[in-house]
């Protein structure tokens, strides 16, 4: 084992990385609560039953979508990166797809399908590359700072800390209520614990609100800890029901497919280079096995999907274990082993109420804002495709909408600029995609 994750070469052992897999798994272990509570739309009343998921199945889903992706990432590519589903992507699913467009939660599942297995063909064919350099690296980084807003904006709305306000159409939370304090001390445990620089920061500070909570008569105490593991037939294979409907093969699933394709793409490769050089591991600035790790994300996509969750997609909080001295795949088999460990725990569920999960989604978005630094903003036709992608998705409530914007105005911009060489045709067919969206969808 020692000769296959190349642990002297790495200059790691057993301790490092079983404790940064174990770090990682911290990190990032509140998805567990949050993506369940997310794709069931818990947060929202008087809703059909139809149009929620099942939280246990979502749990189990979950779970073994992270173990499944972890654990290949961490045989296959060897790297210490632990996948689960993703944070945006799940809000998008649930929020825009779901909620806004009314489309069945099923064949959702299947546009996750779908775009889990254009992206290992995408992997296999090598035509990654030039997918990536087709599109300009600010609006990847805006594609990232808006969602970071929108998922920052939906939790702060869960929690009733922004309201309806019909004068000004949003407003500030009534401070009297006790889950929007709740929800408050949360956040401020939470940016406690990561300005300090505490593991696992953003789980503990969920168990801590969690735990406040019951203490004030907020939150349900659970009735136990550990648990049988729920049922995933709810969710299990209810993907491949959407292609029996004519409905599914639409201009609105084509969409959201590439909405899920673009997202999962890029951050996973943004991820994937900014966890190897954190680590050391990236040689000639290339990252050595790519595809295999790319394949890991996509295969975990599809099996997600398989399932019952979103997206699954490479954890930036991966960061964390490399901090703590991981440097191979062993420790993202360690935080896969752990995910499955996890799947005994759903009983835990109960006391995740949108209080609990506000301050996991702002403090996410907080650190998914950090790339509008990497964006030009002196260059005008790249601020304004950039700047609109960013504003329009909290703003339309639509990841798929800011990234439309975006990408239309692209074009125009570079073209009136004068740089119509610069813009590759990829970017023309994208235009096309989402003007049709516009006009048929809008």
């Amino acid at each position: 084992m020692k000769k296959y994750f190349q642990f002297e070469e790495l200059g790691t052992n057993y301790r490092r990385e079983i404790l940064g897999g174990l770090t990682t798994f911290l990190s990032m272990a509140y998805i567990l609560a949050v993506n369940p509570f997310t794709l069931s739309l818990g947060d929202v009343p008087d809703l059909p039953e139809s149009m929620r998921m099942d939280q246990g199945a979502v749990f189990v889903a979950t779970a073994l979508a992270a173990a499944i992706g972890s654990l290949i990432m961490g045989l296959l590519a060897r790297y210490p990166v632990a996948l689960a589903p993703g944070m945006g992507l799940n809000a998008f699913f649930a929020y825009t797809v779901v909620l806004t467009m009314g489309i069945p939660w099923e064949h959702a599942l299947g546009g996750v399908m779908i775009s889990g297995l254009i992206f290992i063909v995408l992997s296999l064919s090598g035509i990654r590359e030039k997918i990536i350099n087709a599109i300009p690296a600010e609006l990847k980084y805006a594609v990232s700072a808006g969602i970071g807003l929108f998922i920052t904006f939906v939790g702060a709305q869960n929690a009733n800390i922004i309201v309806n306000d019909d004068a000004v159409l949003l407003g500030f939370g009534d401070l009297s209520d006790g889950n929007v304090l709740l929800a408050i001390f949360g956040i401020v445990i939470t940016v406690i614990l990561m300005t300090r620089g505490v593991k696992g920061g953003i789980f503990i500070g969920m168990v801590i609100t969690a735990v406040a909570g019951m203490i004030f008569g907020l939150v349900g105490k659970p009735d136990a800890i550990v648990g049988s593991i729920p049922d995933v037939s709810p969710t299990f294979g209810a993907a491949f029901s959407a292609f029996g409907d004519s409905s599914f093969f639409s201009t609105q699933m084509l969409v959201v497919i590439l909405t899920f394709l673009f997202v999962d793409f890029f951050d996973t490769a943004g991820t994937l280079v900014g966890v190897a050089n954190q680590a050391g591991l990236m040689k000639d600035n290339k990252l050595p096995r790519a595809g295999k790790a790319l394949l890991a994300d996509s295969t975990a996509t599809v099996a997600g999907a398989v399932l019952g969750t979103s997206t699954t997609t490479s954890y930036i909080e991966s960061t964390a274990g490399v901090a703590a001295g991981a440097r191979t795949g062993l420790a993202a088999v360690v935080t896969g082993v752990l995910f499955l460990i996890a799947l005994f725990f759903s009983p835990l569920l109960s006391v995740v109420t949108s209080a609990v999960t506000a301050p996991a989604l702002i403090i996410v978005g907080v650190l998914m804002v950090a790339s509008l630094g990497k964006i030009d903003w002196t260059k005008f036709e790249i601020a304004v495709p950039a700047f609109l992608t960013i504003l329009a998705m909290p703003l339309t409530y639509s990841i798929a909408t800011g990234i439309a914007i975006g990408f239309i105005f692209y074009p125009i911009t570079m073209i009136v600029k004068g740089k119509i060489k610069e813009i590759h045709p990829i970017m023309y067919f994208l235009f096309v995609v989402f003007v049709l969206y516009f006009i048929f969808l809008k």
